[in-house]
């Protein structure tokens, strides 16, 4: 059967415990039937986190681990090249578990924000002080971004694809928050315009959807609207009064919600309705349509699930798939 919708009900963020890519392929894809996704394993070690995956994807920009983290090289050397080996394996794995698959598909990547707060110039601070080191990044992963996503199609051709960034220091570099190499003092803080042409830049390389996932306090709604994404994706659980009206603002002007509702780390999983009474008291407080509650919605946990015992991670990803039955079941 086709699927012509843009999203499923209920998908993860992007982590996994464990290092097996088949394995976790065949989780996703038995847990999501209508939204899998492209896992990453970042216990394998760096290159299979999340800013090593991103750097091995750049175009003509390399960068190598030191002690404090990733840092440019003038070429591509055995950190970035583990990055693209692995990335390779999960896609073959991935399209061994999607044969014949019709329908929606996330796969993620770090924004240029959270990358350009962690890529470390030659120097050892941060990209984020030098305007031309960003502009550089953004230019590099449109492009690195662009050869993926026409990998992907090419692999699981009835796939219509999500692309996610990965977002979580966007908050912190809005505000002037993130510190220097020694620790002393912070970055100046990104001036709002500057951070939005930025990411509209990056999200214009997909003709499909694009979320942006941060799983920060005080994730900026308006600014990732007029950005141009069609959903954000947040950790419920951090919400607060003052969130609501550019939630409500944005469920109106139809961007999608990825909920973080499902803890992400071992814990007792509460009844599936239970994970989404906050999400139906929300939609009641902003005097918003029931009835609109599951085309809004997709369910999540709350973050990846790196940290999580790979017993519970199975748990949870298939309880996001119950909650998101009872949200659409009953939406009162």
């Amino acid at each position: 059967m086709s699927d012509t919708r843009l999203f499923g009900p209920a998908t993860g963020v992007g982590s996994l415990p464990g290092g097996d890519a088949r394995e976790a392929a065949k989780t996703v894809t038995g847990s999501f039937e209508d939204f899998p996704f492209l896992a990453e394993l970042p216990a394998r070690g760096p290159g299979a986190d999340m800013i090593g995956r991103t750097i091995g994807m750049l175009v003509d920009l390399y960068a190598h681990v030191e002690p404090s983290g990733w840092r440019i090289s003038d070429r591509p050397g055995r950190d970035t090249k583990r990055a693209r080996s692995w990335l390779g394996e999960d896609l073959d794995a991935l399209e061994e578990f999607t044969q014949g698959y019709e329908g929606p598909l996330k796969v993620q990547a770090v924004g240029p924000w959270t990358l350009a707060a962690a890529l470390e110039l030659r120097g050892g601070e941060a990209a984020l002080r030098d305007p031309g080191a960003c502009r550089d990044l953004v230019g590099s992963l449109t492009e690195g971004l662009r050869t993926h996503l026409a990998e992907l199609a090419k692999r699981i051709p009835g796939a219509r694809i999500v692309l996610q960034l990965d977002e979580p220091s966007l908050t912190a570099v809005l505000g002037g928050r993130v510190r220097t190499a020694s620790g002393y003092r912070t970055y100046r803080a990104v001036d709002r315009q500057v951070a939005e042409s930025a990411l509209r830049e990056v999200v214009a390389v997909h003709d499909g959807p694009v979320v942006v996932h941060s799983c920060a306090p005080d994730v900026p709604f308006a600014l990732l609207r007029r950005a141009g994404v069609a959903g954000v994706s947040f950790d419920f659980g951090l919400l607060t009064e003052r969130d609501e009206e550019s939630i409500g603002e944005a469920v109106e002007a139809g961007t999608k919600l990825f909920t973080g509702v499902v803890p992400s780390t071992d814990g007792p999983l509460s009844d599936p309705g239970g994970s989404v009474m906050g999400v139906r008291t929300l939609w009641r407080r902003l005097g918003l349509n029931p009835g609109t509650l599951a085309e809004s919605v997709v369910i999540t946990p709350t973050c990846g699930l790196a940290g999580a015992s790979p017993a519970y991670a199975r748990a949870a990803l298939a309880h996001c798939a119950r909650a998101a039955r009872s949200l659409a079941d009953n939406p009162e």
